[in-house]
Parts: C-alpha cells; sequence; structure tokens
C-alpha cells in the first residue's frame, strides 16, 4: 500500500499542481508542435522565453553559443552547424530573502528528425492524445519534462510562495548531439548547489554511458560491375570494418570486461551505424562509402582511450582485409566525444529527491542506468555540482509515436515542486 507523507502546505503545493493539468498539457502540446531539430529550435525556444517571462516572471537571458568560450574545454563536442541565430533560454530567480540552498532544473528542447513519416499514426509534429498518453516527437525527450520544471515553479507561484533560493531553469540546444548548450550555460557562469536534468529516465539515474560519434570514409577503387575483380567496393570494405567492430562491441559486453553499474544489464554496450552513403552508379563498384557511426562506453574511461582502442581495432581490421592495397579509410569526429560519468548517490540532491519521491508518491523511486549520454555529466565532471536525471515516463523515444504519460509528467511535477519548498525552503512572494 502506498503511504503519502507530506504536511498541510506540501497537500496545497501537490492540489496546486494538479489544477495545472489542463495547462501543463496545453503547454507540451504547442511545445511539441513546433520541429525544433537541430539548427531550427528558435521557435520553440521562443515559447520558452514567453514562458518563463511572462508566466514565471523570471529574469530572462538568451544565451547565444560563442564556440570560441568553450572550444577548449575538456567537455566540449565538436558542432555539427553553426551557431548563429540560436540559444539557449535560462531564467532565473533571484529570492528576496535566501534561506536554502540553490537549484538548477536543466531540459533540452531540440528533438531528433522523424524517421519516415509514412510510419506515424499521425503527423509527428501535430501532437494527439491517447488515453493517458500525449503523443508526438520530443513529447517524451524531453518537453514534457521542461512542462514540468516550468509547472512546478508555477504551482509555487500561484500559492503566493517563491523559493527561498537562487532557481536557474535552462532550456538548452544540443543535447542530442554535443552536449554544448549546457555545457554553454556552465562556461557563462550558471552555477547551483544541484542541478536536476528531467530527462524521461523513469526513475533516478545512477550512472550513463560516454558517448563517441565518428565518420569512417573510406576509397575503393571503381570499375565497370561486369568486372568487378578489377575493383575494389568501398561499400563491401566498409560494411566489414562496422562487422569488426561489433566484434569489438561484443568485447566490450563481456561481463568480465562491465562497468559495475552495468553489471545486471543485457547488453550495455552498443554501436550503432546510424547513416550510410556509398557509391556511384548501379552498375559501377563504389569507389567511396561514408559511414556514420555511435559509439558507447563504460564510464571509467576516456574518450582519448576509446579513440585509440577504436582507431588500433580499425587499423587491424583494415591492414588484414585483402582491398587494403588498393583502397584507404579515414576517420573524423563530430558531434559527441561525451565522458560518461557515475552519480555520487550520497550528495544531499540525491537523497533529498528520493525521500521527497517516497513522501508524495508514496513508493521508493527505482535506481535506474542509462545507456546513453545526458547534460549531467557537465554538471558531475567539470561543474563540481551535483546531478542526476529524473523526469516522466514515456515510449518509443527516437522511433515512431513517440509519447509520454501524462499521469507520470504530473507526478514529476509535484514532486519536484515540493523537492522545491523542501531544497530551497519557502518565502511569501511580494
Amino acid at each position: 500500500m502506498k503511504t503519502i507523507n507530506i504536511n498541510a502546505l506540501e497537500q496545497d503545493i501537490v492540489a496546486a499542481v494538479e489544477a495545472l493539468r489542463d495547462e501543463s498539457i496545453t503547454l507540451l502540446s504547442e511545445l511539441v508542435s513546433h520541429a525544433s531539430l537541430l539548427g531550427e529550435e528558435q521557435s520553440a525556444q521562443d515559447v520558452i522565453k514567453r514562458v518563463f517571462s511572462d508566466d514565471l516572471q523570471l529574469e530572462v537571458q538568451a544565451l547565444t553559443i560563442d564556440e570560441s568560450q568553450i572550444k577548449d574545454h575538456p567537455g566540449y563536442s565538436p558542432s555539427l552547424v553553426s551557431y548563429e541565430g540560436r540559444v539557449n533560454v535560462i531564467g532565473t530567480h533571484r529570492p528576496w530573502v535566501v534561506q536554502g540552498k540553490s537549484i538548477i532544473f536543466n531540459g533540452h528542447i531540440d528533438v531528433v528528425p522523424v524517421g519516415d513519416e509514412r510510419l506515424w499514426t499521425q503527423p509527428p509534429f501535430q501532437p494527439w492524445i491517447n488515453g493517458d498518453k500525449l503523443i508526438g516527437r520530443g513529447a517524451s525527450d524531453m518537453k514534457a519534462g521542461i512542462v514540468s520544471y516550468i509547472m512546478a515553479f508555477k504551482a509555487l507561484k500561484r500559492l503566493g510562495y517563491e523559493p527561498a533560493a537562487k532557481v536557474i531553469l535552462q532550456s538548452v540546444i544540443e543535447e542530442e548531439c554535443t552536449g554544448n548548450g549546457a555545457l554553454a550555460c556552465l562556461v557563462a557562469g550558471h552555477t547551483a548547489d544541484a542541478a536536476i536534468i528531467t530527462e524521461p529516465t523513469a526513475g533516478l539515474m545512477t550512472c550513463q554511458m560516454g558517448v563517441l560519434w565518428l565518420a569512417l570514409e573510406i576509397s575503393g577503387k571503381p570499375a565497370h560491375a561486369a568486372m568487378a575483380t578489377e575493383g575494389s567496393s568501398a561499400v563491401d570494405l566498409a560494411l566489414a570494418l562496422f562487422a569488426g567492430l561489433k566484434a569489438l562491441e561484443s568485447e566490450w559486453n563481456e561481463p568480465a570486461n562491465r562497468h559495475h553499474c552495468y553489471s545486471h544489464h543485457p547488453k550495455p554496450i552498443n554501436f550503432n551505424l546510424g547513416k550510410i552513403q556509398g557509391g556511384e552508379w548501379t552498375s559501377s563498384v563504389p569507389s567511396m562509402c561514408r559511414l556514420d557511426i555511435r559509439i558507447g562506453f563504460y564510464p571509467e574511461k576516456t574518450v582519448a582511450q576509446i579513440k585509440a582502442e577504436v582507431e588500433a581495432r580499425l587499423d587491424a581490421l583494415f591492414l588484414a582485409h585483402p582491398a587494403h592495397l588498393s583502397a584507404q579509410y579515414h576517420v573524423s569526429y563530430g558531434g559527441f566525444q561525451a565522458q560518461g560519468c557515475e552519480i555520487d548517490m550520497n550528495q544531499p540532491v540525491i537523497t533529498s529527491l528520493r525521500r521527497t519521491y517516497a513522501d508524495v508518491i508514496g513508493e521508493a523511486l527505482p535506481l535506474v542506468t542509462f545507456e546513453g549520454a545526458t547534460d549531467a555529466r557537465f554538471f558531475n565532471l567539470y561543474g563540481g555540482i551535483p546531478a542526476t536525471c529524473y523526469g516522466p515516463v514515456g515510449g518509443s523515444i527516437h522511433g515512431i509515436d513517440e509519447w509520454v504519460s501524462i499521469d507520470s509528467m504530473m507526478d514529476v511535477t509535484k514532486v519536484l515542486a515540493v523537492f522545491m519548498a523542501r531544497w530551497c525552503g519557502l518565502n511569501h512572494a511580494k
């Protein structure tokens, strides 16, 4: 049986959040309707600016990413598109009397491509509701999480309160490919006693993988397909090299090679061939092929170590291939160069969030490992700011008919609102 353990004021906070259910659904639907793909985030960020300014009365900053300020940082990843006209939106609450501890709530506004739109039940940027699910690209990953921290703050305001410590709300770009949005916020001096990223974890994140993106470009020897033995197929060589990398993936997944956080996971390490381009003509042996590959790796490894290990394996595979005398290959890096991290579960923000969840929801907060990268790494590894991920339950992330549970979004909002009251303390709003 669930046991709720909150005082009268906290009960009022929970009720104030529930009263914002329809408004939460409306805001989430509006955000999902903006196709905030890489380089196209501005219209969604304009919505966030409006909400931070008009609804929450926060001090709002549109932070343009200055690549010269972050490119030498150890957490930087090579960018894929220009930062011109693209901003992070940061809303800051500064209390008139400071009593508690400060907090950053962080979420990313960017979403990934929809894939083959014909596979979607309805257009992916025209959100729809089916029972408890709100469906659309970005609904779960992670616009619902952004709505949760917005409405948690708004619920306190509705009751005539404000947090008695600095609260920073961040809507950042490029979490899906570099993390440079969150990094830019950190480099610009936005710090707090702790940070919570409202990613769709369905629990409290204890550990996250490192991620490396690489491009493998192969040059072969073209020939007429009728005389294929006179040529050397770049596509065939590319696929052979990737097959060899998949063998490395299997090695890293061996129980003896695992990080302790992932000892019970069925397959924590994943190498993904995300994009392939190759060939010029159906009746020609391909002279070129490019593979875009995502490499997952354990938290104790550095990016430099992973690059060295992957490149050594590719060298060995290439030299062992019959085509190595008539072909060439080149490795380049763009996008994620993200180190993994393990969360210190004894940090006060972790114990406070777990206790708040148990008191509000009436059961223990599940602990989860994450097999991808999140922006939590910047706070933990480079900012000295304890951080984790906790957000709504969803599904089909990066897939077809992505969805988020509305009830879960509201539960997360309730937990965050009560957490904010406890962590920051409360002042009567002026």
